[in-house]
């Protein structure tokens, strides 16, 4: 603790508590030769000790918890010595198996909490010898402020611990030891759940911030809602939902709800739509120019927008530029938000330089530290856990932009580079001060990339575009626009004859023209990116300079910033009607089934969720989307306001064929409106929160 701050002056009292005299002795001894006045040994039985006045600010626990059986008192005595603004936390062994956390949305993460049942088995053996009791349910807490407790021989059951306080933080790691064997250990930090209205009013503004509906006092609710109940059906986030559900039975809220930030919205992280992800990010950096975002869009102060979160970097750009009113960020995968979480923590934790490094460079070799000490506090316990456990993404020699599924692709290519004996050119192509100058060496670095033997063996192949995450549906698009040219028409040329040929004629019409109308060095970072594994200080994203930093480094820089981790419509469906002024969807729009209604579906909650004249920017792999007719079915007028013809750049990128701004022009009927105020006027659809405590 004294590596952190000065102890013997930042706390008023400390309380060294243990049922050992001897331990006692020695503490008495050590604080006398340290000249920590502040600090009183007490020899007791924790269950019986009582602060003398007040409560107190922290309690901290340090692999001490696995040695009293009468746990339950124990964690109802330190509750009651708790500051209602206090922490509590522990360090400790613990052993635990997946099934014992299944169900649990409060308990702040179950990365890595998984220990199989050899290591179950072999550790509860181990640490018996010593009557040290790890049984999957013992976990305990840490703390901090003015008056702190230490605990040095505790027991706690994990599942009352964490039933009994707010998760803030819960890290589950391992103590590598030689050999490989590694003894797995945790950490906790946790708060009072609230008995006060303070709580429930922080789900309700959250709720409301979720969905863009009004903000309604818990105090107010019934009436403010039966007035509200004639023009509008209620909207309730999942938030609320899970919040509604854990109250009614006694639980703390979900960890989502006790951090310092509201960004991050809670989520079933247990969901198979979640798990399929693995624990990775699949874009290290966004693949949209959102240069070109900005100039369509016009983004003001007064503009709600959805987008997906990719990486994150479209959005910082528009919240350090235009300064919208809500960002909504959206994305199915989990670590996408993570990646997100952690640049935003990055703004508000640490300086220019060290920013740059992580996402400039992409190298970090402290990041670890850098992470506990600094960017923590920023982070939800699940975006802690996550980069806890990719800690090397950052220390590496590869760095973070050769990782993840984006990784896969970049490391293909300098690999290309490397055995086609073009690094030379490849550096002079990334170093170019003049377009010609690229231009000229273009065709050397083009003439082996886009040969036809590699056509064949590596870009013509239907596994690399599986790989590379192009849905069969958006597939399907490239080759139904290549059938579409005049040259193709005469004759009776299938899908099947042409797929490798259309998707390398697809990938001339991209780089061709980027190489031609584009200066790598100096203004496009997409392909200076991939060809390098990092940006340079005078090629990079807008959210990376130092002027964004030093707006998106201010206190409250994201206050309209909300992260949800769902499908795009999960996220809609629940907005208020008419509340988004902007939806930026990418290319989203293509990974629809043309057989399927998933698209019309969506299309229909856009226009409920725009307001009149709200606009959806897409991009397609296709001139001419399929899904295009549906939105001018449903509400909307479309203007295709980029096309990539051969020969052209519609941007930096360069990668999709056409862009479109889609604008709502009239109002679609909500589907059995009718029946639902009916409903909402004869009974109560969802609990509120007056008649719940915290």
């Amino acid at each position: 603790m004294q590596e952190f701050l000065d102890v013997p002056n930042f706390f008023e009292s400390i309380y060294l508590v243990d049922l050992s005299p001897s331990l006692c002795d020695v503490a008495r001894k050590r604080f006398t030769r340290l000249g920590w006045v502040n600090v009183t040994v007490v020899c007791q039985d924790a269950r019986l000790f009582n602060l003398p006045k007040n409560n107190c600010d922290l309690i901290t626990m340090s692999y001490s918890l696995s040695m009293i059986p009468d746990y339950y008192s124990v964690v109802d005595s330190m509750a009651s010595l708790l500051d209602s603004k206090g922490i509590i936390g522990v360090v400790d062994f613990y052993v635990q198996s997946a099934v014992e956390t299944s169900g649990r949305n409060y308990i702040g993460g179950s990365l890595q909490r998984h220990v199989n049942w050899l290591g179950r088995s072999f550790w509860r053996a181990w640490f018996d010898l010593d009557r040290v009791g790890l049984e999957g349910a013992k976990r305990v807490s840490l703390a901090c402020y003015k008056t702190w407790i230490i605990i040095t021989s505790v027991f706690f059951l994990q599942d009352y611990l964490e039933y009994r306080f707010g998760t803030l933080k819960c890290i589950d790691d391992r103590n590598y030891l030689v050999g490989g064997i590694c003894i797995p250990y945790y950490i906790f930090m946790g708060k009072l759940t609230s008995s006060t209205t303070t709580d429930g009013e922080l789900i309700e503004r959250l709720d409301a911030a979720c969905t863009e509906s009004p903000y309604l006092s818990p105090r107010q609710h019934r009436l403010d809602m039966s007035a509200a109940v004639d023009t509008a059906v209620e909207n309730r986030s999942k938030a609320y939902q899970s919040a509604i559900v854990n109250l009614s039975a006694n639980l703390p809220l979900p960890s989502t709800f006790y951090q310092n930030t509201a960004q991050r919205i809670f989520y079933d992280e247990a969901h198979k739509k979640h798990t399929q992800f693995g624990n990775e990010f699949i874009y290290a950096f966004t693949w949209e120019d959102s240069r070109i975002d900005r100039h369509l869009l016009k983004i003001g102060p007064s503009d709600v927008i959805l987008c997906i979160t990719s990486a994150g970097d479209n959005l910082l750009d528009y919240l350090s530029t235009a300064n919208p009113r809500r960002i909504h960020a959206v994305d199915m995968n989990p670590n996408q938000n993570h990646l997100l979480e952690l640049k935003t923590a990055a703004y508000q934790a640490l300086p220019y330089i060290e920013f740059w490094k992580l996402f400039g460079e992409g190298k970090c070799s402290g990041f670890k530290d850098i992470l506990i000490t600094r960017l923590s506090p920023y982070m939800s316990s699940q975006a802690c856990q996550f980069w806890l456990s990719h800690e090397q993404v950052f220390a590496s020699p590869r760095g973070l932009y050769e990782c993840g599924g984006s990784g896969h692709g970049i490391r293909l290519v300098r690999w290309l580079v490397w055995i086609s004996g073009l690094r030379s050119a490849v550096r002079g192509l990334c170093q170019a001060k003049t377009l010609n100058e690229q231009r000229e060496i273009w065709p050397r670095v083009r003439r082996v990339l886009m040969s036809r033997p590699l056509h064949w063996a590596v870009i013509g192949s239907k596994f690399l575009w599986k790989a590379a995450g192009v849905p069969p549906a958006q597939t399907a698009m490239i080759l139904e626009d290549y059938l579409d040219q005049d040259h193709l028409n005469p004759f009776n040329i299938t899908l099947a004859d042409t797929s490798g040929e259309a998707m390398w004629q697809y990938i001339i019409n991209t780089l061709d023209p980027v190489a031609r109308e584009t200066l790598l060095s100096e203004d496009n970072f997409y392909y200076l990116l991939t060809l390098t594994g990092q940006y340079t200080r005078r090629c990079h994203p807008s959210y990376l300079t130092a002027k964004a930093h030093a707006k998106l480094s201010r206190t409250g820089a994201f206050e309209g910033l909300r992260i949800h981790t769902d499908e795009i419509q999960e996220v809609i469906s629940r907005v208020a009607r008419g509340s988004l002024t902007i939806a930026i969807v990418m290319d989203s729009m293509d990974w629809f089934n043309p057989k399927d209604t998933e698209a019309l579906t969506q299309i229909r909650a856009l226009n409920y969720a725009l307001k009149a004249g709200g606009r959806v920017l897409l991009r397609s792999a296709g001139l001419r989307p399929w899904y295009i007719s549906g939105f001018e079915t449903l509400g909307f007028s479309a203007k295709r306001v980029g096309s990539r013809l051969p020969g052209t750049c519609i941007d930096r990128v360069n990668m999709y064929a056409s862009t479109w701004i889609i604008t709502k022009t009239s109002e679609l009927a909500l589907p059995g409106q009718e029946s639902s105020k009916s409903l909402v006027k004869g009974q109560e659809a969802t609990p509120t929160l007056e008649k719940l405590e915290i």
